[in-house]
Parts: C-alpha cells; sequence; structure tokens
C-alpha cells in the first residue's frame, strides 16, 4: 500500500513538470528555476508534432528520432521544419552537434512566424532560454514537421526555392508522389507578402491529396466542385486569369505548397504521350 501511494506521488509530481507522448511535449522551466543551467533531453518520435516550454529557463535538447522507415529516394535527407507559435517567446532555437551551435530561429524571427528546416544529420534541435527578469508570462511553442527531399533546409521555405522549372520527368513523378495533384484555376488572392501569395482556387478535377485541403462543395463532378487555398512563391508561379493549371506540391503544417504548376494543356500533351510510350510512372482516371 505504502509502495502505491509513494508511485502515485510521484507520477502527480512528474505530471505537474511535464506532459509528453511520442508526438508532443509540454514543459515547465519552473522545475529547475535555481539551476538556470539545466540542460532537458525531450524524445520525439513522429514525423510531425508540437512542444510547448512553459517559463523558460536553461535550455532543452529536442532529438527528433522518428519511429517510421524512410522512403527516402536517392539523394534525399529527412529534414526537420520549425513553425513558431505567433506569441512564442523567451527562447532561441539552435541545431546543436557535438556542443557546437548554429543559430536556427531567434525570438524576433519566431515573432515573424519564419520558418526554418534543417537536416536532420546537422544535429538535433536545442532550445536555450534567453535573459529575462520576468519569465511570468513566456512561453516557447513551435511545430514541427520532417520532410524528406534533396533540398536544403535553407531551400525547403526559400520563396525562390519552387520557381526552378520542372522537367517533364518531375511533372509526371509529382502527379504520383506528390501530397497533392489537382486540376484548377486561380480565383483570386487573399493575402500577399514580400515571400508568397495565398490563393483561393477552384478545381475541376482531384487526382489526390493526403490530407483534406481541398473540400467539395457539392453537385456532381465538373468545374469547381472542390476548392481550397494554396501558397505560391510571389515571383513566379499561376495567377488568376491564366486558366487551368495541374497544381501539385506539398501540404507542410496544413497548408498546400504548389511545386510544379504547368498549363493544363501542356500537362495533357505530356501525360498522353507518356503513355503512348509506357514511360508514365503511374496512371490517373482522365475521364
Amino acid at each position: 500500500m505504502f509502495l502505491v501511494t509513494v508511485l502515485s506521488a510521484l507520477v502527480l509530481i512528474g505530471s505537474a513538470q511535464y506532459s509528453s507522448d511520442q508526438c508532443n511535449w509540454t514543459g515547465s522551466g519552473l522545475t529547475h528555476e535555481s539551476h538556470t543551467r539545466d540542460v532537458e533531453q525531450v524524445y520525439l518520435r513522429c514525423a510531425e508534432g508540437s512542444l510547448e516550454w512553459l517559463y523558460p529557463t536553461g535550455a532543452i535538447i529536442v532529438n527528433l528520432r522518428p519511429n517510421l522507415q524512410t522512403s527516402a529516394g536517392h539523394g534525399e535527407r529527412l529534414h526537420a521544419c520549425i513553425k513558431p507559435h505567433v506569441d512564442s517567446q523567451g527562447a532561441a532555437l539552435y541545431v546543436e552537434r557535438a556542443g557546437e551551435l548554429r543559430p536556427l530561429l531567434s525570438e524576433a524571427e519566431q515573432a515573424a512566424g519564419h520558418v526554418r528546416c534543417f537536416s536532420l544529420q546537422e544535429g538535433a534541435l536545442f532550445v536555450e532560454a534567453t535573459a529575462q527578469r520576468d519569465i511570468s508570462k513566456r512561453i516557447t511553442a513551435f511545430q514541427y514537421q520532417l520532410i524528406s527531399t534533396q533540398m536544403t533546409g535553407n531551400e525547403l521555405y526559400s520563396p525562390t526555392a519552387s520557381c526552378k522549372r520542372c522537367s517533364d520527368e518531375e511533372v509526371l513523378m509529382d502527379l504520383c508522389t506528390s501530397d497533392f495533384a489537382v486540376r484548377g484555376s486561380i480565383q483570386r488572392i487573399e493575402e500577399e507578402d514580400e515571400d508568397q501569395i495565398t490563393a483561393v482556387v477552384s478545381l475541376s478535377d482531384m487526382y489526390r491529396q493526403k490530407s483534406r485541403v481541398f473540400v467539395s462543395g457539392g453537385g456532381g463532378r465538373g468545374r469547381g466542385r472542390w476548392t481550397g487555398r494554396v501558397k505560391i512563391p510571389q515571383r513566379c508561379g499561376p495567377r488568376a486569369g491564366q486558366g487551368e493549371f495541374l497544381l501539385t506540391g506539398a501540404v507542410r503544417f496544413g497548408e498546400a505548397w504548389v511545386g510544379c504548376s504547368p498549363h493544363y494543356e501542356d500537362f495533357l500533351k505530356l501525360y498522353r504521350s507518356a503513355l503512348e510510350s509506357g514511360t508514365n510512372p503511374c496512371h490517373i482516371d482522365m475521364d
């Protein structure tokens, strides 16, 4: 009976300090406020999740070790992308390897909503509390997502990374392997900044989508049956009034980022040619 009581007390103490599962972690710097140089190890084993550090003091090392078999192709590496919450403050983020720190996200960059990525081969995520007289209102919080890609961490959210013209082979492969592949047109621009555009799209065909970023508007098969929002680089990409496109890309933090986006008629010629020659990597229903 005594053993059960002691174990229960320890569980309660532990839950007051932090809560964690395989994907998410919530903790408090108050557990080692008197030891401000303490470094705590955190292990997260999912492809995506979140971290919330209340009243940050000292530092934590976040080890991202997913329990998954990577399907990375030739030359691809697993990257972690970090998206801070809009009110995240109280700590700076670094990439740590063998005691060396490389800056990833400052407090100011977190407040500006910047997203940064790094290769897991570079090291772990090091979150260090900044010196504050009053930590009572400080919370460091962010989402993370693991992405397998040939791009570097700096390119993943670069405004020019998606502006490279896709080859025929890349278009056909994206049709089969990207997070979404749809036929549609740009209806209007909702938001715009110096790096990217958020556009509303109307879709007439849905070939694939892994996440429900595009929703049905009801009715039968045909133009405008689906709608949604996509992120497009400011310097390139499809625009309203330019007709229909094949839109492919990745879903990151619940947002659809456009990659290859040829005009639909150009894609149709390419796909039919690949069918005739037997070089298409997958088959889609074009009816």
